[in-house]
């Protein structure tokens, strides 16, 4: 397995597509450490479900937006597995409101967990990783840091943030042979698209996977996928690259106004 004696850090991967990655790298043969703030419950049935396929998992409640909850998170994952090799970037909160109705505090927050979190939870792994000879680094953008979706002005900032943060860390950190990249999903199926109001009604959904040249929607299992490859030696030269995964949704130049209709 291509990811044996690996050890994994997930952040926010109790549901969707962090349960995904950490589900696929544990396939991969990696020791994921499956991490939650809020809901304990589905952290720790992700857990479950990497144990019932063989692999190793812990469970580690940390808020990656403040810095105690990275130290927490970093001193748990050494404490668990001895060390790192793979950090996914994947926790990410947000105030989905127009730009008029927007306050400091959803501000504050959303770019600290979407933004901040990234680079100095990487900070903290780079040593985890230098000592293991290298690692890799994912963070999970969105298309609202390149385009602009309805209510999503702090979440596409934070996200834009995000992908800079990333170019930023590949550079510094590809010396002691940490690989860092981003992904940037397009529409996803997830329990996550609840907090959307353009998106809630099924009508909506099908009229965005029918807007997609690839004729439906991304799974998270099709993130997985690509996350997981960028965190093997094949993927080692590219570095500092945001890799869209939408299906060829952003491509075609149209009026996509009616996409986002209630």
């Amino acid at each position: 397995m291509p990811l044996a004696h690996k050890v994994a850090l997930v952040t926010g991967s109790g549901r969707g597509i962090g349960r995904a990655i950490a589900l696929r790298l544990a396939r991969g043969g990696a020791s994921v450490v499956v991490n939650f703030f809020r809901n304990r419950a589905p952290a720790e049935q992700t857990a479950a479900a990497i144990r019932g396929l063989g692999g190793q998992a812990a469970v580690v409640k940390a808020d990656v937006g403040e810095p105690e909850g990275i130290q927490t998170l970093l001193a748990e994952t050494e404490a668990a597995f001895g060390g790192l090799d793979i950090l996914v970037c994947n926790a990410a909160s947000g105030y989905n409101r127009p730009v008029m109705q927007q306050r400091i505090k959803g501000w504050d927050w959303t770019m600290n967990i979407n933004a901040r979190a990234a680079l100095f939870v990487t900070q903290a792994a780079a040593p985890l990783m230098e000592r293991r000879g290298g690692g890799f680094v994912v963070t999970l953008s969105s298309a609202g840091a390149t385009r602009v979706l309805p209510d999503y002005v702090v979440v596409g900032a934070s996200k834009a943030a995000l992908e800079a943060v990333t170019r930023y860390l590949a550079v510094e950190l590809a010396p002691r042979n940490i690989t860092v990249n981003a992904v940037s999903p397009g529409v996803v199926h997830t329990e996550a698209l609840q907090h959307f109001t353009h998106l809630r009604d099924r009508d909506a959904l099908e009229r965005a996977a029918n807007a997609t040249p690839a004729g439906r929607l991304v799974t998270p299992d099709e993130v997985a996928e690509v996350v997981a490859f960028l965190c093997t030696p094949a993927a080692r030269m590219i570095c500092g690259q945001t890799i869209v995964i939408d299906g060829g949704a952003a491509l075609p130049f149209t009026d996509r106004a009616h996409l986002w209709a209630d």
